[in-house]
């Protein structure tokens, strides 16, 4: 029960995102400077963690957890570069496209995710698993509010950006949950964002070091992303996702959702109808559904 509380701890942290990002542009600030600055304070935040559990662990097996080897280095770091598209992707979506069409695009990595757990392990999604979907999915379309304000155009490339965003977050629960698993989960974590921070680097060369964004109000939006982007939610996740799989774990990924609705509505003042609060309390029921259901077996058994 634990890891799962982590892996849905982790998922509120990255629906809280959405409200700062908004916030980040409403002050003037680009994509390239939110991405930049979320993932250089991420990684610097991290590997001071690293650094902090190396003086303090003994000489023990958990001392030696915190050590890695070059290849399982270059695999995390790869790993670690689909949660830094992810934001990528998403974060552009929404300069194209409104943010309740981007969030239901976002989350068809729930199914997603479920397709590549039956795909690799050649099996099919267990019943629970496939109606706390459908719940899911209904649940989704009325939190995100979609349903009651439309949309009248369609922006393809807001589409490709929003569905790419999808592939990635998928992608990165099933894989992340998969590699190296030995490793302390600290360091997974600060390695996988080492590999994100590069590849940020690459595609948004830091000009916010130089051009004076960072004394212009970015800094506290850069150091708010970066906890609650890029630290908690790789390290929540490196914690439960390989304990509870990477099927339940995309299930628990959806309170995401709630969190950006509520999150919208007492930071921002969104209004929120009736019919989103609904959606989300259908959310949550999806989510909570697979452990419930897992509980009632064991009890029967």
């Amino acid at each position: 029960m634990k890891y799962s509380l982590f892996v849905l701890a982790g998922a509120c942290s990255y629906g809280l995102l959405s409200t700062f990002v908004k916030k980040a542009y409403a002050s003037g600030f680009q994509v390239g400077d939110v991405v930049g600055s979320q993932a250089l304070f991420g990684v610097m935040m991290l590997w001071i963690l690293v650094l902090v559990s190396r003086k303090t662990a003994k000489q023990t097996a958990a001392s030696r957890r915190l050590s890695v080897t070059r290849r399982q280095a270059f695999a995390l770091m790869a790993v670690g570069t689909t949660t830094g598209m992810t934001g990528m992707f998403y974060y552009a979506a929404l300069q194209y496209i409104s943010a309740s069409f981007a969030i239901i695009l976002l989350f068809q990595f729930t199914w997603m995710g479920i397709l590549l757990e039956a795909l690799a392990e050649r099996k099919r999604p267990g019943k629970e698993k496939i109606l706390s979907l459908v719940i899911l999915f209904a649940g989704i379309m009325m939190a995100s509010g979609y349903l009651v304000r439309g949309h009248t155009a369609v922006s393809w490339i807001g589409v490709a950006l929003g569905l790419s965003s999808a592939v990635t977050y998928a992608l990165f629960i099933w894989f992340g949950g998969r590699t190296a698993k030995q490793v302390a989960p600290i360091t997974r974590s600060a390695i996988m964002l080492s590999g994100s921070f590069i590849l940020a680097m690459l595609v948004f060369p830091p000009h916010f070091l130089i051009n004076g964004s960072l004394h212009e109000d970015l800094l506290p939006w850069g150091l708010l992303l970066a906890l609650f982007g890029t630290v908690i939610p790789p390290l929540f996740y490196a914690i439960g996702v390989p304990r509870v799989g990477g099927g339940l774990a995309t299930i628990l990924s959806a309170a995401e959702l709630p969190a950006a609705v509520m999150m919208s509505y007492i930071a921002l003042k969104e209004p929120v109808t009736v019919l989103q609060w609904f959606g989300v309390g259908i959310t949550m029921v999806g989510i909570a559904l697979p452990e419930m259901m897992k509980r009632r077996k064991k009890q029967v058994a």
